[in-house]
């Protein structure tokens, strides 16, 4: 990562080199696994940037969401109907020039190429969280349908962004508030490149 850019507000934010290559980015989905607070924090930052927020979990399928609710983890021919419809959501804002932020976990490097569409400005922001912090988070957390039991399916799927994907890495250890301000610094050194 190169030096003016790479550790951002306290080193809580650290955008790839394939992000500062291409620029400020149209379409935002912060991604994770469940428990890291996408939510939250995507709401925040549709707030701060003044554009539309879509939860990738309200266009899961009825049937995804019973079997999630079950403990059952989803399977990838469970999730492809579900990515699906979340990069058309991502291909109309883009197409229309539009911003807006997305959540969804995104967990695979082939998810996240559905998603996008292989679109240069589309930004996966990935909220990375120890298994311990999104463990604590999950027990806190009520009225959501994954269950904490869910967290090792999620962490035994995950594969983190590599350096060759358009991503900007928060520390999700830190307070939402610090992530806003981490990110939004690190957005703006973006603009113009």
């Amino acid at each position: 990562m190169s030096e003016n850019t790479s550790i951002t507000v306290q080193g809580l934010a650290r955008p790839s080199p394939m992000l500062e290559k291409t620029g400020s980015p149209c379409v935002l989905v912060v991604m994770g696994v469940s428990g890291c607070g996408k939510s939250t924090f995507a709401q925040m930052l549709a707030e701060r940037l003044g554009c539309p927020v879509v939860e990738g979990d309200d266009l899961h399928p009825p049937a995804n969401i019973a079997k999630m609710a079950s403990g059952t983890p989803l399977t990838d021919a469970d999730r492809q109907p579900w990515l699906e419809q979340i990069g058309e959501q991502v291909r109309q804002w883009v197409t229309a020039r539009q911003k807006g932020v997305l959540t969804c976990s995104s967990l695979k490097r082939k998810y996240r190429t559905v998603i996008s569409n292989g679109h240069e400005r589309v930004c996966f922001v990935y909220l990375k969280g120890s298994r311990d912090g999104v463990k604590a988070r999950l027990q806190e957390r009520s009225g959501h349908f994954m269950p904490p039991s869910m967290l090792d399916s999620q962490f035994a799927t995950l594969e983190e962004p590599l350096e060759d994907e358009i991503v900007l890495e928060l520390d999700a250890s830190a307070t939402r508030e610090e992530l806003l301000e981490a990110a939004c610094a690190a957005l703006r050194g973006l603009e113009g490149a």
